[in-house]
């Protein structure tokens, strides 16, 4: 799709620094912090979202100008805080003024915002520095990159090599530990298809390397339950909420007999092509089912086309 930005404006913007509540300063409320691009702000190099991936981040849609479901993004992240005992991030009082800043320097329309939030840094291993060493102060940095949604078909397959625990804490929040996508989408991409459907450790369905996944059997829409290890994402959410999709339990199997299936973000909704099993090919049906959904769970007028 066309790009909205004009010519001057950068493809990615990030600001790092110490959010706060907003005064009556201007620059993102009360905030300290520098904005910048990001291959020129710099993370100090003891972060343990660095060193141990002990960190977690949103990433949140903007159309129109707006960060859209942020509520749901920023309650998201702070259960996940609350599960690895993390210090509570900040909350939409902070960051609302940082974002609209960032909306207007970069001039993009839409976009995709990514808020992360590491424990800090200092000290060597796993353990956080014993008292009465002074605590780790935590890091905050945000990124806004260009983005539009896409509801083209994706061609998948099952990874034979990475595994959702269905029984991890890190499981269910959403960290920087990306090691287990990175290494099902090569798998992926080596066998000629660009995105892969990840089992649990008990072989049931759980998810895609980045998007929930939604199979339809029976004329319902039936994703995996938060058992089986998948992300408890914020457009999964939103879809039970409004009754469009239910729980199950999902095997392998199942994709033989589904009458179709999505992966679903908070950035796209793509139908799903199975390079591995025999499916029905998606076409401009299963696109238009796709964008419908996911514009009424993002809350945005669902499109003409």
């Amino acid at each position: 799709m066309r790009d909205e930005r004009s010519p001057s404006t950068p493809a990615s913007l990030a600001w790092f620094g110490r959010p706060t509540p907003p005064d009556d300063s201007a620059d993102g409320g009360g905030a300290q912090g520098q904005w910048g691009t990001p291959d020129r702000l710099c993370l100090p190099l003891d972060d343990r979202g660095l060193l141990l991936a002990d960190g977690l981040f949103e990433t949140v849609l903007v159309a129109d100008g707006r960060a859209r479901l942020l509520a749901d993004h920023l309650s998201r992240w702070c259960q996940g805080a609350a599960l690895l005992g993390l210090p509570e991030p900040p909350g939409e009082g902070a960051l609302a003024p940082l974002i609209a800043e960032a909306i207007r320097r970069s001039g993009m329309t839409w976009g995709a915002l990514r808020l992360n939030w590491t424990r800090g840094g200092g000290g060597r291993g796993l353990d956080p520095p014993p008292p009465p060493a002074a605590p780790l102060e935590p890091r905050f940095w945000l990124q806004l990159t260009a983005w539009r949604p896409t509801f083209a078909a994706v061609r998948v397959m099952l990874s034979e090599t990475e595994r959702r625990h269905p029984t991890s804490v890190a499981s269910r929040c959403k960290t920087f530990a990306y090691g287990w996508a990175v290494q099902a989408r090569r798998e992926a991409r080596a066998a000629g298809a660009e995105e892969a459907l990840v089992r649990n450790t008990a072989g049931e369905l759980c998810c895609a390397t980045t998007a929930n996944l939604l199979l339809r059997r029976g004329g319902r829409w039936l994703t995996p339950p938060l058992s089986s290890g998948c992300l408890p994402g914020v457009m999964r959410g939103r879809a039970l909420t409004l009754g469009l999709i239910q729980e199950a339990p999902l095997v392998p199997e199942d994709l033989m007999e589904a009458e179709a299936a999505l992966l679903l973000n908070s950035l796209d909704c793509r139908p799903v092509r199975l390079s591995q099993v025999s499916a029905r090919p998606s076409g401009a049906e299963d696109e238009a089912t796709a964008r419908h959904l996911w514009h009424r769970c993002a809350g945005l007028p669902a499109p003409l086309r």
